[in-house]
C-alpha cells in the first residue's frame, strides 16, 4: 500500500511539472519592443482660447442645455444648508438669473402641518422643465418635458408671491 501511495505521489508530481512546463511554453519568448529613439514627446501648449467657458445660464436654451448650470447653482447651496425652505430656494434661483415667473414650488409643510420631507422646485425653460428636489434624500435634479397640464410639477404647488 505504501508503495502504491508513493507511486501516485510521484505520478502527480510529474503531471504537475508537465503542466507547468506546458503553460510556460505558451508565453511569448519574444522580448518586449524597445522604445523608439526617434520618437520625441509632443510638447503640451496651453492655449487660453481652449479653456472651457464658465457655466452660465442660457435663458433661450432648454432645460437640458441648462441643467449643468442649474446643478452648479443648487448643489453647493443645498449641501451647505440642507434644511433650506422653499422661499430661500426660489430666491437663490432668482439671484442666479432664473425667471421667477417660470418657477413652481411644493409646500414646505405637509397637509397636517408637519415639515415636508422633501421640497420640489422647477423652472420652465422653452417648453421643458428643470426639476430639483431637496430634503431627506439629498439634492437631485433632472431635465424633463413639460407636462400636458403646462406645468412641471405634479400635485399641489404653492404660490410664489413674494
Amino acid at each position: 500500500m505504501r508503495n502504491s501511495a508513493g507511486k501516485r505521489f510521484l505520478v502527480g508530481m510529474v503531471l504537475a511539472s508537465a503542466t507547468v512546463a506546458l503553460l510556460a511554453g505558451c508565453t511569448s519568448a519574444a522580448p518586449a519592443a524597445a522604445p523608439s529613439d526617434t520618437a520625441t514627446p509632443t510638447p503640451t501648449i496651453s492655449n487660453p482660447e481652449e479653456t472651457p467657458a464658465p457655466l452660465a445660464l442660457k435663458p433661450e436654451g432648454t432645460a437640458l442645455q441648462n441643467i449643468e448650470f442649474f446643478d452648479s447653482v443648487m448643489s453647493p447651496f443645498l449641501t451647505d444648508a440642507p434644511d433650506t425652505g422653499g422661499r430661500e430656494i426660489i430666491d437663490h434661483l432668482v439671484a442666479a438669473g432664473f425667471d421667477k415667473s417660470q418657477m413652481e414650488l411644493t409646500p414646505d409643510t405637509t397637509a397636517v402641518g408637519l415639515e415636508a420631507d422633501n421640497i420640489q422646485f422647477s423652472v420652465r425653460m422653452n417648453n421643458t422643465c428643470l426639476v430639483g428636489q431637496s430634503g431627506n434624500v439629498g439634492y437631485h435634479s433632472l431635465a424633463a418635458p413639460i407636462l400636458s397640464t403646462g406645468t412641471c410639477l405634479v400635485g399641489n404647488t404653492r404660490a410664489i408671491d413674494w
